[in-house]
């Protein structure tokens, strides 16, 4: 992935909006070539930090074949490249959080990509800006050849192949942690069981914190604890049968369901009567 080894003295192609056109040839050999639209990346409200403003490059029109490592092999030649950063669309992208394992990735959308090249030195920006257009970077040579069509969906396919003894590994891990974590829980409920545990006279005992420090917020063991005392409670207070209304309603409602058991109990009857046949064989 190198420059041709001709120097041009053309100047460079600027376009509106501050671009510079560089062209790109997949090899040496081919007829059709390929436009990239290079700018020095300056953005004032950039809060990415792992984009310095002085140092990145943000290019524009990156072909599907090109991947992460190709775009830092084909920008090396204008300067060492500290990172590179590939995206659908340009803005801050937020770090992705997989909570999956690592080896259960999304399929990556084909397509015309946007990209953040960072070099270590500053002078390496204007140097891949002054690039003339009619020198095209070379993206397969015979050095370093770039996988296409079937060749690197087979590379792509063998890939998705984890060893058992790495997928092993990560699965012992994950249930170590697993089970931490569970520990961790379960010694946090104990410890918020303890402490509101009553004594004998059904007190419980209320420390205070040290100064600054919230108040702790009621665990969900406490709050079942005063539900249960508040439905006790609740009924005491209730009078069954006290009232001459009360024992006439309790009278009428035991009568209904001894209607309605004798219901079932005569349809019960009847279906067994209707099944009850001769069947010598």
């Amino acid at each position: 992935m190198a420059a041709p080894k001709k120097k041009h003295a053309s100047s460079a192609c600027v376009i509106p909006g501050g671009f510079t056109v560089l062209s790109l040839k997949f090899q040496p050999n081919s007829v059709v070539q390929h436009q990239l639209c290079v700018k020095e990346h300056r953005v004032r409200a950039e809060k990415n930090v792992k984009r310095p403003l002085d140092r990145t490059l943000f290019v524009l029109n990156i072909p599907p074949y090109c991947s992460e490592s190709v775009v830092k092999e084909l920008f090396s030649q204008f300067g060492s490249v500290q990172s590179v950063e590939l995206s659908e669309k340009p803005g801050s992208t937020e770090p992705e959080t997989n909570s999956l394992s690592k080896y259960f990735r999304p399929a990556q959308k084909q397509c015309f990509k946007v990209g953040y090249i960072v070099f270590k030195n500053a002078s390496s920006v204007a140097a891949a800006k002054a690039h003339p257009p009619d020198s095209p970077l070379i993206v397969s040579t015979k050095e370093k050849p770039i996988q296409t069509g079937l060749q690197k969906w087979i590379h792509e396919y063998k890939q998705l192949f984890v060893k058992p003894e790495t997928l092993q590994e990560a699965v012992d891990e994950f249930m170590t942690n697993y089970d931490k974590k569970k520990e961790e829980e379960a010694e946090r409920l104990q410890k918020e069981v303890e402490q509101q545990q009553e004594d004998e006279e059904g007190w419980v005992k209320v420390t205070k914190g040290s100064k600054g420090v919230k108040a702790r917020p009621h665990s969900e063991v406490a709050n079942k604890r005063a539900l249960q005392k508040e439905d006790k409670k609740n009924k005491r207070k209730e009078l069954l049968n006290f009232y001459a209304w009360q024992r006439r309603d309790t009278q009428r409602e035991h009568i209904a369901q001894l209607r309605m058991k004798f219901e079932e109990d005569k349809q019960r009857i009847a279906l067994l009567r209707s099944q009850r046949k001769f069947r010598p064989y």
